[in-house]
């Protein structure tokens, strides 16, 4: 995906976006640093309306079919029944099951807590890569055992009512993420990337939707403030970040693509606690800034790794 050399009117005066690329790269990272960063919060005010499922099926849905429009005007290269059928099923773990979960588990779970548990993803993917028979060094396997005695002082520090079950969503929805990005690598997807992302998505919420409404999800009571926040997710949380995620993607490495990890459980904590009075503990702190190493070091060993290779 790129960030296309476009402008909007304010106030009669142009804003462009930046055309260098370093420009580009730099208003990506803001809008993935941020925008992720805030949608726990967005979540959480979301949640206030929508129950957890149909919320995340009908966000990713709506905001699918917004980017398959744009893809289509592209004319790209139509896929194949057997890549749209892949494409599927990976939306179905990286965006119907993990938003799912975790839209899930954040009923009972705060916004900081649930951003840093969605940082440990790397560490799934590399227990992942194990069962599926790559090899794994020591050292990636500490960074694995750093980041669950992270885990744990998290949920040792967090005492609110349901939150142990609640931690197990976000955890199975981190897991799920780390799921389908493996099986993104080894799956034959769309050639266009705005058309894969789309159907990525659109598909994943269109299950996430179809489940949240046979087990008797329904929306509840409207309110103005939740509203606005699932607009959000869908424009700005999905659309606007994915567009800017497949942009790095494509024109930076993986671990400056992968930076966010560091970044929005930071964005989420700070957001949480200025916004909605969160308490940020001794426990929360030390848990983050475990967690966070141990995804710095999982990213390490794997540089080192391709670096010798």
């Amino acid at each position: 995906m790129s960030l296309q050399r476009s402008s909007f009117i304010s106030r009669g005066l142009p804003i462009r976006l930046p055309q260098s690329r370093s420009g580009q790269i730099a208003l990506a990272l803001a809008v993935v640093y941020l925008v992720w960063g805030s949608t726990y919060l967005a979540v959480h005010v979301a949640l206030g309306s929508f129950p957890p499922l149909l919320l995340s099926g009908l966000r990713n849905l709506f905001a699918g079919i917004g980017l398959f429009v744009f893809a289509v005007r592209r004319k790209p290269v139509w896929p194949s029944v057997a890549e749209v059928r892949n494409a599927g099923l990976v939306g179905t773990m990286l965006v119907g099951l993990s938003s799912g979960m975790l839209a899930y588990g954040m009923r009972t779970v705060g916004t900081g807590t649930a951003a840093v548990m969605v940082a440990t993803v790397p560490l799934f993917a590399t227990v992942i890569a194990a069962v599926a028979g790559r090899k794994i060094g020591r050292g990636e396997w500490f960074a694995v055992g750093l980041g669950l005695v992270g885990i744990a002082i998290l949920s040792h520090g967090d005492s609110t009512p349901g939150s142990a079950g609640g931690s197990l969503a976000i955890l199975c929805g981190a897991l799920f993420w780390a799921g389908g990005a493996h099986l993104a690598g080894r799956l034959k997807l769309p050639s266009d990337l705005f058309l894969s992302t789309a159907l990525q998505i659109g598909l994943g919420g269109a299950m996430s939707t179809l489940v949240a409404w046979v087990s008797g999800e329904r929306m509840l009571q409207m309110h103005v403030l939740p509203l606005l926040a699932f607009i959000y997710l869908m424009l700005i949380g999905t659309m606007a970040a994915y567009v800017a995620y497949g942009f790095l993607i494509r024109h930076t490495s993986p671990i400056i693509a992968s930076s966010c990890m560091y970044v929005n459980p930071v964005v989420a904590v700070a957001l949480g606690a200025l916004l909605l009075g969160e308490p940020v503990t001794r426990s929360t702190v030390l848990a983050t800034v475990v967690i966070l190493a141990s995804v710095g070091l999982s990213f390490w060993f794997d540089y080192r790794k391709k670096g010798l290779a």
